[in-house]
């Protein structure tokens, strides 16, 4: 894991070194909610957080993202057991590709902190999302957080306000 999370900040300082664009990059600052699927679901019932991003240009349509926030899991009632809250902070670089005025695909990987001593686990985040005027962007993803061969998942929504 340690290597991995290497790599991404070296290919990420390398990406942002060779911008040759004059266009700076710009940050984004979102509300985070998710629907848990697969495992997940049986002992959560929705996950909200927030985040901070910041998109730097690298080539025409062509961005390096960094991100960082915060996801709390709330627990839920089953069969009268009440499992608690959980939270993670999940790191993540990748690239967001403009298919079209506004339109946009993306895909980060990093890692998430889980929270109660579970310790570290690989994140991946592919999804797609709609820059609309005045900043404001709105996305959707499927995120997984893998470790020792469970996978904690979602569906995740983001609403943000670029600066």
């Amino acid at each position: 894991m340690k290597k991995f999370l290497l790599a991404l900040v070296v290919l990420t300082g390398a990406a942002f070194s060779a911008s040759a664009q004059s266009e700076g990059g710009k940050f984004s600052i979102g509300v985070e909610a998710g629907l848990p699927v697969g495992d997940l679901k049986t002992t959560s019932s929705f996950i909200i957080g927030g985040s901070l991003k910041y998109d730097q240009p690298v080539a025409e349509s062509t961005f390096v993202t960094l991100s960082a926030g915060y996801s709390n899991i709330q627990g839920k009632t089953v069969g009268g057991f009440k499992y608690g809250n959980s939270s993670a902070i999940p790191v993540k670089a990748g690239l967001k590709y403009f298919f079209s005025e506004g339109f946009y695909g993306e895909a980060q990987a990093g890692a998430a902190f889980l929270s109660d001593g579970a310790g570290t686990a690989f994140a991946y985040a592919p999804g797609v999302g709609y820059s609309f005027g005045g900043g404001v962007d709105l996305g959707v993803r499927y995120e997984a957080w893998t470790k020792s061969g469970a996978t904690l998942s979602q569906i995740g929504l983001r609403l943000a306000y670029s600066f």
